[in-house]
């Protein structure tokens, strides 16, 4: 009992910074953040002293609802090309041999070297009209001279995937490295093809670095804003753009607060998924085990 007791005790201590550090630097910004699209805004941009749901009657204009949209379609694609990329990755670097896994993840690991912007203005450059992917494309014949490769849908599509696939393979290959790969073998005896085990087997055999990978991009890309703004245009805003341009350019801190509360729910509605689907896998399994044991 006294063992217990100390154990819960020490778990307690060695918990308790990291949960001071998230309750002052996230859960009460997060709860300020609310409170104010609550509140009146005055015309210097400061925050009234009333309290109002005006702040929330941009969500029901059109504009918004097209710009969410186009932030939660961009957010799936992104999420799903980086699985799609990301998972045969981190299966053929799982494969490997030691030395040569850790060749391939530094090289996954190497863009994190140079600095975000810069990388985003890279991609700027190479999708320019006179650029080097625009020059190449012109030369084999694929687009015609002076075709743009900026400021649409496709470049911001294609830069996010760019910037978020090793935030996927990562977890990805963490989950694929501590795979059992001779049940792919033993299924393969049995009679199953290759592409068969690969999706029956290695898929839910790696569920929590899917689910992770899932998480880690598309929460990111919820509230991503800069590489619309460089790439995308204001014909690509998301909803990110959207609270910054009326936090900094409007100075109208309650409807960025509103925007941003929209943006709280939208993250934590993939938590909640989440938990309920672990929650459901794990009473499954214990009554699976008191059946057995009746």
């Amino acid at each position: 009992m006294k063992k217990d007791l100390l154990k819960n005790i020490q778990e307690k201590l060695i918990t308790f910074p990291s949960f001071t550090w998230l309750l002052i630097f996230f859960l009460i910004p997060t709860l300020l953040v609310v409170l104010i699209s609550f509140r009146t805004s005055d015309p210097f941009g400061n925050i009234g002293v009333g309290f109002t749901l005006s702040a929330y009657s941009e969500i029901t204009n059109m504009s918004f609802l097209r710009i969410l949209i186009r932030t939660l379609r961009l957010s799936f694609l992104n999420t799903i090309i980086c699985l799609l990329l990301g998972i045969p990755v981190a299966y053929a670097i799982a494969r490997m041999e030691k030395k040569w896994q850790q060749n391939l993840m530094l090289l996954i690991i190497v863009p994190f070297w140079t600095n975000f912007l810069i990388r985003i203005f890279a991609w700027k450059t190479l999708l320019h009209p006179e650029g080097f992917i625009g020059q190449t494309l012109t030369f084999l014949r694929l687009i015609p001279p002076g075709t743009p490769l900026l400021y649409n849908e496709g470049a911001v599509l294609l830069v996010l995937v760019y910037s978020f696939l090793p935030f996927a393979i990562l977890p990805l290959y963490a989950a694929a490295e501590k795979f059992d790969f001779q049940l792919l073998e033993a299924a393969r005896d049995l009679g199953s093809s290759g592409i068969q085990s690969f999706i029956t087997i290695f898929l839910p055999g790696i569920s929590v670095g899917i689910i992770s990978a899932t998480m880690i991009v598309f929460i990111p890309t919820l509230g991503s804003y800069v590489i619309p703004d460089l790439v995308g245009g204001p014909t690509c805003e998301m909803l990110g753009n959207r609270i910054a341009r009326r936090v900094f350019t409007d100075r109208d801190l309650p409807r960025g607060s509103a925007l941003s509360t929209v943006l709280i729910l939208a993250v934590m509605i993939p938590f909640l998924i989440q938990i309920l689907v672990r929650k459901s896998k794990k009473s499954g399994k214990i009554s699976a085990v008191e059946a057995l044991d009746k």
